[in-house]
Order: C-alpha cells, then sequence, then structure tokens
C-alpha cells in the first residue's frame, strides 16, 4: 500500500523492512490486551488434560485457564504490516499471506474446538495431518509457480550448505517444499510447551532468516558469498522483519508468567511461513540448522515413541525434550532461556555457514 512512497534502489525493500518490523511490533503491543481481555471473557483457556502424566498435570496445572489463541493477533499484526509495506507485485508475498491465512485458520479451528469443549482433544488428528497436507501441497504449487515466474532458473533446484546443488525437478519441487512445510510446523507446535520458548525460538530463526533473505536479494552480497540470488527474495526480507516484529510483540505477553499463549493458532502459520520462507530463499537444508531447536524437539517425540514401540523402554522420562528437563527439576524460566542460548548459538552457526562456502 504504502511502498510506492519510498525511493528505489538497494535501500527499498531495507527501510520497507525495518518500518514493516516496527509497525507489527507496534500492532501485537496495541492488539494483545484487547485480544487478551476478549479471550478472557469468551473463556477461552488453556485445558490442562488429564490423561498423559499425572506428574505433568501437576506441573502444568498453574498454566490452567490462561488465554490461548494467542496465534490470532500475531497473525493480524503482520498482515497489517504488510498490507502497508509489502509489495504485492511480487507474486511470492501472495504465497507467504496465503500460508499465513490458511494454516492459521486451520489452527484456530483445531483451537476453538479443543478450548471450547465441543471435542476433547480438538480437531481429529488424521484430520488436521491430512488438511495440513492438502494445504502445504497448494502452497507448494504455489511457490513453485511464484519462483518460476520471478526466479525460473533457481525454481526446483536444491542448493546445499557447502556448495553446489541438484535439480529436483518441475514435478517433485513443490511435494518437497510440502514436506518442508509440515515438518516445521509441526515441530514448532510440539516446542510450543513452556513460557516463551517457541515463541523466543522463533523470533531468533526469523532474524537469521531475515539477514539471508537480505543477501540473497543482492547480487553483490550473494555473488561474494557463493549463494544463488534470488530477486524475489527481497519481499521476503520485508515478510521475515514484519514476522519478527510481531513475534517479538507476543513474547511481550508470553514471558514468564505468560498472559497468552500462542495455540495452534500461531504455532502452525508462523512455523509454515518459516518453512516457506527456507523455501522462497534456496536455503531449505540449512533450515535444519537454524531451526535447530524445532529439530530437536520433534526428534525427541519421535525417538520417544519409537523406542517405546521397539523396544518398550523410553529414553526421557518424558517427550518432547523440554518436559524431560522439567521432571529434572530444572525451573521453567532456566529450560527456556537455555534452549533460547541454544537457539543462538545455531542461528549464529548458520549465518557463519554461509560464509564457508
Amino acid at each position: 500500500m504504502l511502498h510506492w512512497l519510498f525511493i528505489t534502489g538497494d535501500a527499498h525493500h531495507t527501510l520497507r523492512a525495518a518500518l514493516a518490523g516496527i509497525v507489527a511490533f507496534g500492532a501485537c503491543l496495541l492488539l494483545g490486551p484487547r485480544v487478551i481481555k476478549w479471550l478472557r471473557a469468551k473463556k477461552v483457556g488453556e485445558r490442562v488434560e488429564k490423561d498423559d502424566s499425572k506428574r505433568l498435570d501437576a506441573i502444568m496445572q498453574g498454566k490452567s485457564g490462561t488465554p490461548t489463541m494467542g496465534g490470532v493477533f500475531v497473525v493480524a499484526a503482520i498482515l497489517a504490516s504488510l498490507s502497508l509495506f509489502a509489495d504485492f507485485t511480487n507474486p511470492v508475498i501472495w504465497v507467504l499471506v496465503f500460508t499465513l491465512i490458511s494454516l492459521g485458520a486451520l489452527g484456530a479451528c483445531d483451537d476453538y474446538l479443543k478450548l471450547s469443549g465441543k471435542r476433547k482433544g480438538g480437531m481429529r488428528m488424521r484430520t488436521k495431518f491430512l488438511l495440513q497436507i492438502a494445504i502445504s501441497v497448494a502452497v507448494g504449487m504455489f511457490l513453485h509457480m511464484a519462483l518460476v515466474l520471478t526466479d525460473g532458473h533457481l525454481a526446483s533446484r536444491l542448493f546445499f550448505p557447502f556448495g553446489g546443488s541438484m535439480n529436483l525437478g518441475h514435478l517433485f519441487y513443490p511435494w518437497f517444499v510440502m514436506m518442508v512445510i509440515v515438518a516445521t510446523t509441526n515441530a514448532v507446535n510440539i516446542t510450543d510447551g513452556l513460557d516463551g520458548l517457541a515463541g523466543g525460538c522463533l523470533g531468533i530463526s526469523t532474524f537469521a532468516y531475515t539477514a539471508i533473505a537480505y543477501v540473497v536479494s543482492r547480487v553483490d552480497y550473494s555473488r561474494y558469498l557463493g549463494l544463488p540470488y534470488v530477486s524475489g527474495s527481497a519481499e521476503v526480507t520485508v515478510f521475515c522483519a514484519a514476522m519478527l516484529g510481531a513475534t517479538l510483540g507476543f513474547l511481550w505477553f508470553n514471558s514468564h508468567p505468560a498472559q497468552v499463549f500462542l495455540g495452534d493458532s500461531g504455532s502452525l502459520p508462523l512455523g509454515g511461513a518459516l518453512g516457506v520462507v527456507a523455501c522462497a530463499t534456496k536455503q531449505e537444508l540449512l533450515l535444519f540448522l537454524v531451526g535447530g531447536v524445532f529439530v530437536i524437539e520433534a526428534g525427541s517425540s519421535l525417538l520417544q515413541i519409537l523406542s517405546f514401540k521397539t523396544t518398550g523402554k523410553r529414553i526421557f522420562s518424558i517427550a518432547p525434550l523440554h518436559h524431560h528437563y522439567q521432571f529434572q527439576g530444572l525451573p521453567e524460566t532456566k529450560i527456556t532461556l537455555r534452549f533460547w542460548i541454544v537457539a543462538a548459538v545455531l542461528a549464529v552457526s548458520s549465518l557463519a555457514l554461509l560464509k564457508v562456502r
């Protein structure tokens, strides 16, 4: 909407990105109290289930009744910021907006069913997973078409962190994007279990991809670092900045003790958007390092399930990993802060890896 007011050239999307981040942060600070008040009035609060672990139930009991579905105002803040500063002539930005809205709607529906008591546990896992796949397939196809329009020679190529690439083909690449999105959404969802944990790790990962998107959107920087130049990622920088600002705004209310939780309405769209950003910047494999905490959290749950089904024994006291540390007696704030430190180290390592190339 306002992007045409700014000068063209190198400073063009840099300035818009900075403003998008500031506006998204401010929008969260404005919307947050109002949404939290509305959720309290509607009694849309966290429900501690009684069917998993009595010890975990006791630990988490203090969170019962805390408003959730905070992702609603995070997504709204991002969209409001983008409406002002994004260049919607770039098709990649439409793919990112579609990802936010579609996965946000799915997450909000699941949260509502779960928290209203209309269906215990929310949407059926099979239904939710199939809808995730369907949305992610659509996003994969749209992103591939957008990349063909903006950077056709890169559209189906997969680049390796240490150099080199391979062509996945125009038929398989959308399915590869789908796998990245489904994996990332579920990994972020699993991580969203302690005050500030998922939000902080998302903020750190998004900051890293903001820098990456900016680098690959410039011919000089991408050539110097041996990275593929992706002209369409200029708008990805603006999107990442808006997402970073909104995530920090959410942390204002989600820091311990949390006034609101992200919920599926936030973890699904933000996780999915992070996956799309990785694909849109052609740094898909780097996501394993940038989002390393999410990989560890999801991996701990997967290992626990596989170990129990094959040997009847558990590797961890409980999964995912952050609950395991709670069972070891570590305070919630210390667990969250240490996970943030790990996320920051991994993010810095991923940026350093670009130079190693």
